[in-house]
């Protein structure tokens, strides 16, 4: 289907993490593909969750997954390129507890992506930040307001997580 999907192992791992289990919040699943993250996130726990993804074939995946769990209530499904989203996102005001970015290992931009996510507002205070990426790719441990808190690697995969913090350190 061209989509990369979270093995299990990682996606189990990345939970354990972040917390297994969140009491309430909302989630943001950017470059969602299946869905499958941001599903996940609120079968423990999230009260909505967002999923981006630009692909058509992504999307109906994402609502057919979305129909199995019986999210419909709880969830919002938008084609659309990441970027263009972020600012949709921001000029409505939206701000997430947790993010999920798994964008195509090919693709860089995490840093401008976490950047503009924290200059307008999209992570709330205390708010985490899931990267996953190729595993021999190293992104800094400070992007502007976003501290790494871990960084694990499973084989060819990364997981990069980072807290989101607007208090400026002196």
């Amino acid at each position: 289907m061209g989509t990369r999907p979270t093995t299990d192992k990682v996606k189990e791992a990345m939970f354990n993490i972040v917390g297994p289990y969140f009491d309430g919040g909302e989630a943001l699943d950017l470059f969602a593909g299946t869905g499958a993250l941001g599903i996940e996130a609120i079968s423990r726990g999230m009260q909505r969750a967002v999923f981006i993804d630009v692909e058509k074939r992504s999307i109906d995946t994402i609502k057919h997954n979305i129909r199995l769990t019986k999210f419909e209530e709880v969830t919002e499904v938008f084609r659309s390129d990441a970027t263009q989203a972020l600012r949709a996102l921001a000029k409505r005001g939206r701000s997430f507890d947790i993010v999920f970015l798994d964008p195509p290992y090919r693709l860089k931009e995490v840093p401008q992506m976490l950047q503009y996510m924290g200059s307008h507002g999209l992570v709330i205070e205390g708010g985490t930040v899931v990267v996953e990426h190729e595993a021999q790719h190293e992104y800094p441990e400070i992007m502007d307001q976003f501290r790494l808190h871990r960084r694990t690697v499973y084989g060819e995969t990364a997981l990069s997580i980072y807290g989101y913090t607007s208090k400026q350190e002196g």
